[in-house]
């Protein structure tokens, strides 16, 4: 993992999780979850809350829609949880309590003037990532933001958003000219399995090194900030 020979040399598309990887939010997933438990009859401090929770945690990164099918089962209280989280989640947003990691703008801005195209995904519903956008003033800085439905409602793990993006700009010959970063493992295998040529977990978020290489990360960064140095092979 830590060889430079094996970075390829022509990453012409980037593929950056937010919450987490670009965007801080400071837990946010987890109040908003506590909204969304209440709502479907889940007491704080229940035993049935700390399983979901826990749950929660360990899926940071996968479609919120599909976490709540599996926590409560059929679609119609799915749905229900899922609407009342990404009500909770835009609340706190609004509130000015998100901010960009720091130097993800930069980075991401030093990536696009030396040619390449970066796409910014998430696990929120489009109205969450676009409250998120609005909030930090980004909804110029890319060309193009994915959402699990806009790649056919197939969040990660699944590497649909992935490949939405390579599809779409058509920034990239190969898929082993995308670079994939992201906080979590499902960040990891989307990118793993969208045959990415460069698939690097972050440690600004959710998951741990372990993760990451269980995962099958070709790099762990501490930051998405180290991204431009290491794809001009200074790191």
């Amino acid at each position: 993992m830590d060889n430079p020979t094996d970075i390829p040399q022509d990453i012409r598309l980037v593929v950056l999780d937010m919450a987490g990887t670009t965007v801080a939010d400071g837990g946010l997933v987890e109040r908003a979850f506590e909204a969304a438990a209440t709502e479907l009859g889940v007491e704080p401090g229940s035993p049935g809350h700390a399983e979901h929770l826990a749950y929660v945690r360990a899926t940071m990164g996968e479609s919120k829609i599909s976490v709540f099918r599996h926590l409560f089962g059929d679609e119609d209280r799915a749905r229900r949880a899922n609407g009342a989280f990404e009500k909770a989640y835009g609340e706190l947003v609004d509130a000015g309590l998100i901010a960009e990691v720091p130097g993800a703008r930069e980075t991401i801005e030093r990536l696009t003037a030396g040619g390449r195209t970066v796409v910014l995904t998430t696990g929120f519903a489009r109205v969450t990532q676009n409250a998120i956008l609005t909030a930090l003033g980004w909804r110029d800085l890319v060309p193009l933001t994915l959402c699990p439905a806009d790649a056919g409602g197939r969040g990660r793990p699944y590497p649909d958003m992935v490949l939405e993006a390579f599809l779409r700009t058509k920034a990239a010959e190969d898929v082993r000219q995308v670079a994939v970063a992201g906080d979590t493992s499902y960040d990891v295998l989307s990118g793993v399995r969208a045959g990415a040529g460069l698939v690097a977990g972050v440690r600004t978020g959710a998951h741990t090194d372990a993760e990451f290489t269980a995962a099958g990360a070709t790099r762990v960064l501490d930051s998405v900030a180290d991204l431009p140095a290491l794809l001009a092979g200074d790191r």
